[in-house]
C-alpha cells in the first residue's frame, strides 16, 4: 500500500480512526483555543501544529467554519470542539490556566519568562485583529513573543508553533 499521507512511519497504512485512538493514549495536557472572528487561513496551520504537538483538544470559538486546507487533514487525528460563544468555551476550562498569546496589550509579558502549568490552554486570535477584548480580559495570563526585526510580531500560525514548543519544552521534554 502506498500511503501518501504526511504521517510518521508508525501510522502509515492505518485508518484514521486507529491513528486517532493511538494518539489519544498519549496526548499532552495542552489545549489550544482559536478565536475565529474572520475565517482566518492561519487556523488550519494552527490545527496542523496542534496535531504535531499531540494536544489534548483544539477549541474553535466563534465561527465554526475555517480553512481546513491548511490543516492538511490533521484535524482527523485530534479532537476539535466548536463553541459559538466565549461563555460556552469557558464552561470547558474549569481548572485550566488560560494563557493568551497577544502582543497588542499592556498586560503582555515575554513568553520566555513564562512558567507553564500542565493544565494550560493557549489562546490565539485572528491574524488581523488578535484576541477580542472580551476574551483577553478573561485570560489568566497574557504573553507576547519577542521580536528582533522591524515588525512588531510574527504570523499567528508561527506564534502558535513557538508557544506550543515552549510549553512542550517545559512540560513534556
Amino acid at each position: 500500500m502506498n500511503d501518501t499521507r504526511n504521517l510518521i512511519d508508525e501510522y502509515k497504512g492505518k485508518p484514521n480512526e486507529q491513528i486517532f485512538d493511538a494518539l489519544s493514549k498519549k496526548r499532552t495536557p495542552l489545549e489550544i483555543a482559536i478565536e475565529n472572528v474572520e475565517h482566518d487561513f492561519n487556523m488550519g496551520s494552527i490545527v496542523r501544529t496542534a496535531n504535531s504537538f499531540n494536544v489534548q483538544k483544539v477549541h474553535i470559538i466563534g465561527k465554526k467554519k475555517y480553512n481546513r486546507r491548511g490543516a492538511m487533514c490533521t484535524d482527523k487525528y485530534l479532537k476539535i470542539e466548536h463553541h459559538p460563544t466565549i461563555e460556552d468555551f469557558l464552561e470547558t476550562q474549569i481548572g485550566r490556566e488560560l494563557v493568551a498569546i497577544e502582543n497588542n496589550t499592556s498586560r503582555a509579558k515575554p513568553l520566555n519568562k513564562k512558567q507553564f502549568k500542565p493544565q494550560t490552554t493557549l489562546i490565539f486570535g485572528s491574524e488581523n485583529n488578535g484576541i477580542t477584548p472580551e476574551l483577553l480580559k478573561i485570560a489568566h495570563d497574557v504573553r507576547f513573543i519577542e521580536s528582533f526585526g522591524s515588525t512588531r510580531s510574527v504570523n499567528v500560525g508561527v506564534a502558535a508553533g513557538i508557544a506550543m514548543y515552549e510549553f512542550a519544552r517545559q512540560i513534556i521534554l
